[in-house]
């Protein structure tokens, strides 16, 4: 539950700086031995946020919450359990909602119990908007694996969690409103990710084994198809990749509102399946073993280098399949990232929906049709001059679906593989 919502924050934060907008991440409370599955993970997240200034925000946020009329102290009632040692007070949230008519928040919210832990949160998120201020004039913080959306000319919170966090970000969200009542908190909206449900309850998944998990079953179908590999360096990096891949499609090729139902024992998920992102990331190696097949031919003198564009002779593109890389995937492809980084904007309610899960769609369908074309079509032909022109347009073609493969993988913190 906590891995879907942590990146789908990181991808929709790379979707937003593809169109120019200015992101800042936030993270929540960070669960122990986290940090090294996010960078296996590949994901762009800060290991800590606020710096110096943080303990006077926390200061200065004790001093705010003296003057609330929402903040009352709080006494430890006779035979009832002791109260945490971090307790600094508790806010009435249910009387704040019904004085701001503020709409969409849970209904059961009442009283909650300000500890330093939340208290940090909220400085943390108050260091961000500061940050983004100044770097960007259009800025996006983000908290609990939050990112943003721009709503004019000001900072706006995108809250990304899961559904079974958020009532509690709920809380924070409002706890912020209290001590913070300034134009930033006023733009705050939830992103909400679907449960992820296992096929086997009895068998209790973390992430950490999720993650083990789909990279044994990486390296041993390569070894099914390749023979023992070797421990080297690259093979590792090429596990590892694949592996992050075949995790990221998992989780985000489904709407983020909608159920995940993982089947650990499914291998065609991190493998051979079509609808994985191994699969994805097989075909941009394809491309890139071909063109290094090509450069490798120049070299030795079989083929003439490719001309510029300007000089190349298109009409030469007479298969269904090239038409279809064109018109299907590399003219829409900038409106494809465009769509899938769009938020809603600004309006009653708390709730918004994002259509991130469009890239991972895009590049399995993109997958599926250039692989059908690839094994139908021979683009390196013989070395004969009257068929350079069309392998030239062919090889001009598939540059620009290469490239087109980097730029969405790259919306996934995924690097293109040269070769697997």
């Amino acid at each position: 539950r906590h891995l879907r919502p942590l990146l789908l924050a990181d991808h929709l934060a790379q979707l937003l700086r593809a169109q120019g907008v200015g992101v800042c991440l936030v993270p929540a409370l960070a669960q122990e031995g986290s940090w090294e599955l996010l960078r296996q993970l590949r994901v762009d997240w800060p290991s800590s946020s606020g710096g110096s200034a943080l303990p006077d925000a926390i200061l200065a946020l004790k001093q705010a919450l003296g003057r609330s009329p929402c903040a009352a102290a709080c006494e430890q009632v006779p035979g009832a359990a002791a109260l945490p040692e971090d307790i600094v007070c508790k806010v009435h949230l249910k009387s704040f909602v019904e004085q701001q008519g503020l709409v969409g928040y849970d209904p059961n919210l009442d009283v909650l119990l300000v500890t330093e832990g939340k208290l940090r949160s909220v400085a943390e998120l108050q260091q961000a908007v500061l940050q983004c201020a100044v770097r960007n004039p259009v800025a996006l913080p983000a908290s609990r694996f939050r990112t943003s959306l721009p709503p004019g000319n000001c900072c706006s919170v995108v809250h990304v969690v899961s559904c079974e966090e958020e009532f509690q970000q709920q809380q924070l969200d409002l706890l912020w409103r209290i001590l913070d009542p300034g134009a930033h908190t006023a733009s705050q909206k939830h992103l909400v990710c679907g449960p992820v449900k296992v096929t086997n309850p009895s068998s209790p998944i973390g992430a950490d084994q999720y993650f083990q998990l789909r990279k044994r079953q990486m390296y041993e179908a390569s070894v099914m198809k390749y023979g023992e590999l070797a421990q080297d360096e690259a093979w590792t990096e090429v596990i590892d990749t694949l592996t992050a891949a075949a995790i990221r499609f998992e989780m985000l090729s489904t709407a983020h509102r909608s159920q995940i139902t993982l089947d650990p024992e499914d291998s065609s998920v991190s493998t051979k399946g079509t609808k994985s992102g191994a699969f994805v990331m097989y075909n941009c190696a394809r491309l890139a073993t071909l063109f290094d097949t090509y450069q490798r031919a120049v070299e030795k003198g079989t083929y003439p280098p490719l001309p510029p564009a300007s000089e190349l002779k298109f009409s030469c593109l007479r298969e269904e399949g090239e038409w279809l890389l064109l018109f299907n995937y590399l003219l829409p492809f900038p409106e494809v990232l465009q769509q899938a980084a769009q938020l809603p904007p600004p309006s009653k309610g708390i709730r918004i929906t994002a259509n991130t899960e469009t890239v991972c769609k895009f590049l399995i369908q993109l997958s599926m049709d250039f692989s059908s074309y690839y094994n139908r079509v021979h683009v390196l032909g013989e070395p004969f001059p009257h068929l350079f022109d069309q392998m030239f347009a062919r090889l001009r073609l598939l540059e620009a679906v290469r490239d087109m493969f980097h730029s969405a993988l790259a919306t996934l913190h995924l690097p293109p593989l040269s070769q697997i």
